[in-house]
């Protein structure tokens, strides 16, 4: 690893109309980076070739919502929850001026898309924080059609309201279809029990309490008692989150609603068509600590789309969604009314809408449990790169081991035992093809996210932007360096990432 020296540190500053620095160029071993704003961003830049511009304007705002029966104070992107989603044609260009009226500083992070690096909405290193009562324009072409999202880079920002669908269409779409749902899944409990921030801080401050030594570091005081939901003295954490799928422990903290579209499952949004019509749903997973196993009732999904590429079609009765990931999927509608559920994998609840194609058709369960939840489940292995988007045969040119360490008691997520340090960059070179080995020494999963690159994963080739990683296994994934800049690489768990699981990559300039 190099860091960036103290010369970078005077040069940048911390101003107080930043409020961030910008993270560029030397380091104490004399290795330059190609800077967010530079002249290789403006050239890659410009040789997507930006078709017409598209504007948009974000609110960033305090709010209430309404779950549907609970109604929360929250933070929010204009008057929605989700926020409305961003719509443009692969090409063009995103214009999109946010308007910060939160009470503290915030960013925007387009997730998923091979942007240009000083659009990429990392706090201190691709741009400074947007103060509050401030604006910043976010300007870029949008390369890939596909189904993508929006949220803050900035603390747990991510795990109130803001967040929203970005869908980049295809003006030479190959898909049939008659219809299309965009369908959010979320994980919620800000202003229930509590705000994310302090979610963290119990996270840490009960970590801080167990001392050294016992098993998983919890030390001479116990961990508290598994419960399936929150205790009086630990409102925030949920201790008996387990599942087979994500290899033992699923998540660390307690929510009291699981949403589908803003919604809460006892007043689920309702998608109406017609008997035999051919739906595409997008599912995006916007949750702050959950994966969600996903089935529609009374029928099986054809998958197209892996993180915004399209895959070999595969047909599945359900599917598994680690935060930020995404699938497109295609099903024939039948007659009546079913249940699209969200299973909260390992907490015991569920998200859930209702497809209804029979206005007669009695209304399925808020409780119901669809058997296509324990059927046939599509996983990495199953899934293969459409050829137009496979990566063709390469020997990686470098290879970067990120283990990924760490405890619940202690709460010291990291990478390679080291917590988030803005000054410490990977260095890549473009034209490279890059392996990066994620190891998980922990007992945990982690949903590991690439900014501004889409990468292969060894053996299958399958594309994407975000990956689960079990708990003591290693994956393996691939991706060229065509997108110069300084990037982040970060477990997609909110929590986990602001506890230190984060790091930067950065293309020597």
């Amino acid at each position: 690893m190099t860091s960036i020296d103290r010369r970078f540190f005077l040069r940048a500053g911390l101003t107080a109309a930043g409020g961030a620095l910008l993270s560029a160029c030397s380091t104490s071993e004399s290795t330059t980076f190609v800077q967010p704003g530079g002249a290789q961003v403006r050239a890659t830049e410009t040789a997507r070739r930006p078709g017409r511009a598209r504007e948009f304007r974000l609110l960033a705002r305090e709010g209430q919502a309404d779950l549907g029966g609970p109604t929360v104070n929250t933070w929010l992107y204009g008057e929605r929850l989700p926020g409305r989603p961003i719509r443009v044609q692969a090409g063009e260009v995103v214009r999109a001026r946010l308007v910060n009226r939160l009470p503290q500083e915030t960013t925007v992070h387009w997730h998923g898309l091979a942007l240009r690096n000083d659009a990429d909405g990392v706090p201190g290193v691709t741009q400074p924080t947007i103060p509050a009562g401030g604006e910043h324009l976010y300007e870029f072409t949008a390369p890939h059609p596909g189904t993508y999202w929006f949220h803050p880079h900035h603390g747990t920002q991510l795990d109130r309201g803001l967040h929203a669908p970005l869908i980049v269409e295809d003006p030479d779409e190959p898909l049939a279809y008659d219809h299309e749902w965009v369908v959010v899944l979320d994980d919620w409990m800000d202003g229930v029990t509590g705000t994310p921030d302090e979610v963290l801080t119990e996270l840490t401050a009960m970590a801080g309490m167990m001392g050294e030594g016992g098993h998983e570091g919890h030390g001479a005081m116990p961990m508290p008692t598994p419960t399936p939901s929150a205790s009086a003295k630990w409102p925030h954490m949920m201790m008996n989150a387990e599942s087979d799928l994500l290899g033992g422990d699923a998540g660390d903290v307690y929510y009291p609603h699981f949403l589908v579209n803003g919604r809460v499952a006892d007043a689920p949004e309702t998608f109406t068509a017609k008997p035999g019509a051919r739906l595409r749903i997008r599912l995006i997973n916007a949750g702050g600590d959950t994966a969600f196993r996903v089935a529609l009732g009374g029928h099986r999904l054809t998958v197209t789309h892996a993180d915004g590429f399209p895959v070999e079609p595969v047909e599945t009765d359900a599917l598994l969604l680690g935060m930020g990931e995404r699938y497109d999927v295609l099903v024939t509608l039948k007659d009546g009314a079913f249940p699209l559920v969200a299973l909260a994998e390992g907490k015991r609840g569920m998200a859930r809408a209702v497809i209804r194609t029979t206005r007669s058709a009695r209304a399925p369960r808020a409780d119901v449990r669809p058997a296509e939840l324990d059927g046939r489940l599509a996983g990495y292995d199953q899934l293969q790169p459409a050829q137009a988007v496979r990566l063709a045969a390469r020997t990686p040119d470098r290879t970067i081991t990120l283990k990924l360490t760490g405890t619940m008691a202690k709460y010291d997520w990291a990478i390679n035992g080291r917590t988030y340090d803005p000054k410490v960059i990977e260095a890549i070179r473009s034209g490279e093809r890059v392996r990066l080995s994620f190891v998980n020494q922990s007992l945990m999963w982690h949903p590991m996210h690439l900014h501004g690159h889409t990468f292969a994963l060894a053996g299958s080739g399958l594309r994407k932007d975000t990956a689960i990683v079990l708990p003591g296994k290693t994956l393996h994934v691939d991706f060229d360096a065509d997108n110069p800049g300084l990037w982040m690489i970060h477990c997609h768990n909110v929590y986990h990432a602001e506890a230190g699981m984060m790091s930067l990559l950065g293309y020597e300039a």
